[in-house]
């Protein structure tokens, strides 16, 4: 079995930003020297070539050479969940068959940043959420949350579904994004703190609204001033990658 070098990055839920911290991330560690690639197993909402689907917009912000449809194998037009919009384009997932179409990332790169889809209780394919394939990839995962009101909720409850099935946690990042609340929200100045103490998580910073294009060295310069890297440095330190014969 293939052993994967990498970091799973769910969201609490759709639209909080995973793709902008996915792609500042592997920016930043690529920046340092290690050769990060990204993988979006299964993405859905629109077609690969308009430039705005997640595989692109991780490419674009990265500046890897690769192809989008060898980023995400599975790209579905409708705006469903992944496994409702694969039975729209009538297709019939499977956990194997998403699995075998990573394998040419998780060989060709040293690192993987993954990025889900939607939250971890997404679901996948007709049998399995989004957690069974973190599962399967046997590596921790990093939440991705809004910073302003209701994140307390949905970052623990995410919390509690990951320890369930043992996922380890390497932390939290809060993301701005666009939402108009993290302007002028009173919650926000204690989120982080009450994330930590109610939910034993580590929030490793605040990434903040990017206005303007978000180009490679934006993200990396943004990362490096808001974001703790070690502990993600950590996770790629911690996996030796090769094959796995047990």
């Amino acid at each position: 079995m293939i052993k994967v070098n990498g970091l799973f990055v769910t969201g609490t839920d759709t639209g909080v930003g995973k793709t902008i911290v996915t792609a500042a991330l592997t920016a930043a560690l690529r920046a340092e020297g290690l050769n990060a690639g990204v993988w979006k197993p299964v993405q859905s909402g629109a077609r690969i070539g308009n430039g705005i689907t997640d595989a692109e917009r991780l490419l674009i912000s990265t500046g890897i050479d690769e192809r989008p449809e060898a980023v995400a194998p599975f790209t579905f037009e409708a705006p469903l969940t992944p496994m409702l919009a694969a039975k729209h384009a009538g297709v019939t997932l499977t956990l194997k068959e998403i699995l075998t179409a990573g394998e040419p990332l998780i060989n060709r790169y040293e690192a993987l940043l993954i990025e889900g889809a939607g939250g971890a209780a997404v679901p996948l394919t007709e049998d399995s959420l989004v957690i069974d394939l973190i599962s399967e990839l046997r590596i921790p995962a990093l939440i991705v949350a809004r910073s302003g009101l209701g994140t307390i909720n949905h970052t623990l409850l995410t919390a509690s579904f990951l320890r369930q099935r043992a996922i380890p946690i390497v932390g939290v990042i809060m993301n701005d994004g666009e939402f108009a609340e993290s302007h002028d929200d009173p919650s926000i100045a204690a989120n982080a703190s009450l994330i930590e103490r109610y939910g034993g998580l580590k929030v490793l910073g605040r990434f903040p609204s990017l206005h303007g294009e978000a180009n490679k060295e934006t993200l990396v310069h943004t990362v490096r001033g808001t974001i703790q890297l070690t502990p993600v440095r950590e996770v790629f330190s911690k996996q030796p990658k090769g094959e796995d014969g047990n």
